[in-house]
């Protein structure tokens, strides 16, 4: 082993190696649930960051770098589980019955490796020599290096440990009072509205609130706008149009929202995500071009290159990626293999390696590049997984359309399904990816250490999405799906991949409701305009991103009403924290308090799983007691309001108590 010194500083070691597995390996499956539940994922960076930190600075040889190489690892934790966008469609349209290992695994992987791959060429060009932002880049290296720079930053790395470990407690024993029946699992009141009806709905969930904290205020406006178009706007006029006297309140107004206004928000997705990865078209072009420029004047320096700017070597990683191309073609054919689609192997697989290898490339840079442009949490994978479905759909579609017919339409918009699974992974990754390189360059880090962590973490975080799939497949099932084997009656949303598993068999089978998402569409331009005018006319201060808009009309009130509360409840203590000496150290405590609110109550909710299947009943820990419905719904509101502000103000304690 090369001896440490400052210019060679340690990043690799054992001890760094297994912790950052470890942390990947506990935020892979806390994101799985989260992205199951909801429909979003968060980045583990920061928090993974200071774990590391608190628990390295134990050695004395222990180093930035170091504890840089870990929150690399545990980053993909983050971004792979975006996978469970799509992959739960595969139950939904009846193709699987259950997430079978090696081919989930192998899609995550290979999807994971390519993405490295791809986004390596744009290190120079989209982050040496970029003026890009990387918010939650540049947010990980200022925690690593107040961490590590001086005893107080090692006193608030402490207290950043114990803010991720009082969240996590805190949410999880939240979400215990909800299992139990203690409090109420959802707030809901659905009312009359004229001759039709409306109402709103907010799980009782602190990981909810913890997620509209760390997407800010801007975004939280957004889905507060697009909440008041669903609900206050065209549920009311639809309920009014298509009346339905025999069903409740609730029913009559779920079910509208259900099967017309979800669909205008996916119409408003897609329209807002074509747009903004149009905006993209040039400056990606660019960075191609700059990074083969980079990557041949830094050939012909030689050995001068120095440590902080050496990458991967480049013939090694067009070696990997077209060495990638032999698992991916034999995972595609064994999809493919005793199905009704066997005498298309060739042409299939053929065309899906075909669309991973350049639907992949591009969905890489375009995602790469919207890391630097806003961070990996408001990136729209999204509107991205829209548009890979689409493509995917009628590629295969065009391949298959002399053998239409039920199976075989079933078994192509599978195909289309697994086949996007990939390309998303590469694109999550490949985002990813430059995040972490941004983190790296900021702290001296060796970028080829990082590619070479950032595999580790895809390939640990590939062991655990399909099992904690497999068993929450098990335990509650997803809406939409038959569902067969699910022990509890409450089937996960699974949102993200019912909208893509619906788009794939629209394209496919030729039946989407093209009127809803014309219409959605529409409303995702005008949206677009009112963006640009809003942030043209105040020097780019103010913003309403399309996308977050068309996600809350699209997404359950349920899922988007806490994001908008926890938004708010962020802006606030930001608000009264600003200003003060150890407001930016409280800040960062706060964040971190968050994420322990999105962890707990994920684990916890992983671990109930698996007590519904070992004990077989649906609700294993359910007490019985006599509290009405709106009881449980005080107790849940008067619990999580002392929860978030008791937090808040311990948050604000810690970072006074670090500076003294």
């Amino acid at each position: 082993m090369n001896k440490t010194t400052p210019s060679n500083p340690l990043e690799f070691s054992i001890r760094g190696i297994v912790l950052g597995i470890l942390i990947t390996l506990i935020f892979t499956a806390a994101q799985v649930y989260l992205g199951l539940k909801v429909g979003l994922t968060f980045a583990t960076s920061i928090p993974a960051a200071v774990i590391s930190m608190a628990l390295l600075s134990a050695f004395k040889d222990a180093t930035i770098q170091e504890n840089n190489i870990v929150q690399t690892i545990a980053s993909a934790a983050g971004t792979l589980a975006s996978v469970i966008f799509v992959l739960p469609g595969l139950l939904m349209i009846g193709w699987w019955t259950q997430i079978p290992f090696w081919p989930t695994f192998g899609a995550c992987a290979v999807g994971g490796v390519l993405g490295v791959m791809y986004t390596m060429p744009l290190r120079r060009a989209l982050v040496s020599q970029s003026n890009l932002p990387y918010p939650e880049g540049v947010a990980a290296a200022e925690v690593l290096k107040v961490g590590t720079a001086s005893r107080a930053g090692a006193k608030e790395g402490k207290a950043g440990l114990w803010a991720v470990i009082w969240g996590a407690v805190a949410s999880g024993l939240f979400a215990f009072l909800a299992a139990a029946r203690l409090i109420a699992g959802e707030v809901a009141h659905f009312v009359k509205f004229g001759g039709g009806a409306t109402g709103l709905g907010a799980s009782s969930s602190l990981a909810l609130v913890g997620a509209g904290h760390l997407m800010g205020i801007t975004v939280g406006i957004a889905m507060a706008v697009g909440l008041a178009i669903a609900w206050g706007v065209l549920v009311p006029l639809l309920t009014s149009w298509n009346p339905m006297p025999d069903a409740s309140v609730a029913d009559h107004a779920t079910t509208i929202w259900r099967t017309q206004v979800r669909m205008i928000g996916a119409g408003t997705i897609g329209a807002a995500a074509i747009v903004t990865l149009a905006t993209l078209v040039k400056p990606v072009v660019g960075g191609l071009q700059s990074a083969l420029a980079a990557s041949a004047h830094a050939k012909s320096g030689g050995a001068d290159i120095p440590r902080e700017d050496r990458d991967l070597p480049i013939f090694l990683v067009g070696l990997v990626t077209l060495l990638s191309m032999v698992p991916a073609g034999w995972l595609l054919a064994s999809f493919l293999q005793g199905g009704p689609l066997s005498e298309l192997s060739l042409p299939l697989v053929a065309v899906g390696v075909g669309y991973i290898l350049i639907a992949g490339m591009l969905a890489a840079a375009v995602c790469g590049y919207m890391a630097g442009l806003i961070g990996s949490s408001n990136s729209p994978v999204s509107g991205l997984a829209i548009l890979t479905i689409l493509g995917a759909a009628a590629t295969v579609g065009f391949v298959g359309r002399h053998v239409m017919g039920p199976e075989t339409s079933q078994a192509l918009i599978a195909y289309a399904l697994f086949v996007t699974t990939v390309v998303l992974a590469v694109a999550v990754i490949g985002n990813d990816n430059l995040q972490d390189l941004k983190t790296g360059q900021l702290v001296g880090a060796t970028p080829w250490k990082q590619q070479l962590a950032l595999i580790i973490g895809v390939f640990a975080g590939s062991c655990v999405v399909p099992p904690v799939l497999e068993l929450l497949n098990h335990a509650n099932g997803f809406a939409g799906a038959p569902n067969a084997n699910a022990i509890s009656d409450q089937p996960l949303a699974a949102p993200q991949a019912t909208l893509i598993s619906t788009l794939a068999k629209g394209v496919i089978g030729g039946d989407l409701p093209w009127h809803l998402v014309g219409y959605g569409a529409l409303l995702g331009l005008v949206l677009v305009a009112i963006n640009y005018l809003l942030k043209a006319s105040s020097k780019d201060r103010l913003s309403l991103p399309p996308l977050g808009v068309g996600l809350a009309i699209y997404l359950p009130s349920a899922v988007t009403a806490p994001v908008v509360v926890g938004a708010v409840a962020g802006y606030f203590f930001e608000k009264a924290v600003h200003g003060k000496s150890y407001g930016e150290a409280a800040s960062r405590l706060g964040v971190l308090i968050m994420s322990g609110f999105i962890v707990g109550e994920s684990l916890f909710n992983v671990a109930l799983a698996g007590l519904i299947v070992l004990s077989g009943k649906g609700e294993p820990l359910a007490i019985a007691n006599s509290m009405g419905e709106s009881t449980t719904m005080l107790i849940a509101l008067a619990v999580g309001a002392a929860v978030v502000s008791g937090l808040y103000r311990w948050s604000a304690n810690s970072a006074r108590r670090c500076e003294a």
